[in-house]
């Protein structure tokens, strides 16, 4: 077996849960690849599973990281479609923050040469479910209005570039520090705490699709500047860690939020979006994005790359800063 790094959350709570220790990592098992991270993905499922607030996430001591690039190293037993020193992208969920993971070889996904591999590991996760949300749950069209929470973060800087391309137009909330760097992709951004951003969107006749990571108190505003057959794709409750609150458990205001579609007097819906490799689509919305950025349709801003060490300052800095798109964990050279 060989000895590797890997960072633990080792129970939940605040930054200081977040450890790394040197352990073993055993050899495939059939039907898996051992893979060398090289980039592993940052969101705010780190920082909910850390608070253990994630929904139906794994109880502590557990490796925090939903998605990876890397080399492939060994094969487990029965593997036929990936070679060793195949580059390779695959969705965790977890155990991405390891200098050798084993994942099963049906999920992985082989990188193209020429692509940026800190781009590729934003697509597995952020852009991922950018794309799916916007292509597949909301059906974005050509004309329409859309409001995302949160433009500068990750995911909601995918799907401000992703509707973009599908020709709506992009509305926003976004940190004022921010505005000029959303500007520059043609949206428009509203700082989220005045509420000037209802206002505008009604005054607009509404938003055909609103994005929401926040949760909690902004699932009912978000439903209140939809158009009569919008849709509300609820993806998060990052309001509390945003906010620097205690986290509240948002089972409640989820249910709360789901129980609007029995409203028989509108055609406005909601739903909450998980991302999860099991789906039908993973492997071709990967490709999808893929071909999109051979093809030069956008580049994915990258606001910061920690390395794995600095892990702990990266749970204290995340939502901070200026910039936007995603944050990676660089876990070591290959």
């Amino acid at each position: 077996m060989a000895t590797i790094r890997k960072v633990v959350i080792t129970e939940f709570g605040d930054v200081d849960v977040v450890k790394i220790f040197e352990t073993t990592c055993s050899p495939p098992a059939p039907g898996f690849v051992q893979i060398a991270t090289e980039y592993s993905g940052f969101t705010g499922g780190d920082i909910s599973m850390r608070k253990g607030i994630y929904p139906d996430q794994d109880p502590a001591p557990l490796t925090p990281g939903y998605c990876l690039v890397g080399k492939v190293q060994a094969l487990g037993e029965g593997c036929t479609t990936i070679k060793e020193g195949d580059i390779v992208a695959v969705l965790t969920k977890y155990d991405a923050q390891a200098e050798l993971v084993n994942q099963p070889e049906k999920y992985c996904i082989k990188v193209p040469d020429g692509l940026d591999h800190q781009q590729v590991t934003a697509l597995m996760c952020d852009w991922s479910t950018g794309y799916a949300m916007a292509n597949q749950t909301a059906k974005v069209r050509k004309g329409q209005r859309v409001f995302i929470h949160g433009l500068s973060g990750a995911v909601g800087c995918g799907l401000m570039i992703l509707c973009s391309l599908l020709g709506a137009e992009v509305y926003g909330t976004a940190s004022e520090r921010n505005h000029e760097f959303v500007r520059a992709y043609g949206a428009t951004p509203f700082v989220y705490t005045d509420k000037k951003w209802m206002n505008t969107m009604k005054a607009l006749s509404g938003a055909n699709a609103v994005f929401d990571p926040l949760g909690f108190e902004s699932f009912e505003e978000s439903y209140s500047i939809l158009t009569a057959d919008g849709i509300v794709v609820a993806y998060g409750n990052n309001m509390d860690s945003l906010a620097g609150k205690k986290p509240r458990d948002p089972t409640e205001a989820i249910m709360n939020m789901m129980s609007w579609n029995s409203d028989s007097s509108t055609g406005r819906k909601t739903t909450f979006f998980g991302l999860t490799r099991d789906s039908p689509t993973y492997a071709s919305n990967i490709s999808a994005l893929m071909e999109m950025m051979m093809k030069g349709k956008f580049q994915v801003p990258i606001k910061k790359i920690w390395a794995m060490e600095d892990v702990q300052t990266a749970h204290r800095q995340w939502g901070g800063g200026h910039g936007i798109g995603s944050v990676l964990i660089k876990v070591q050279d290959l």
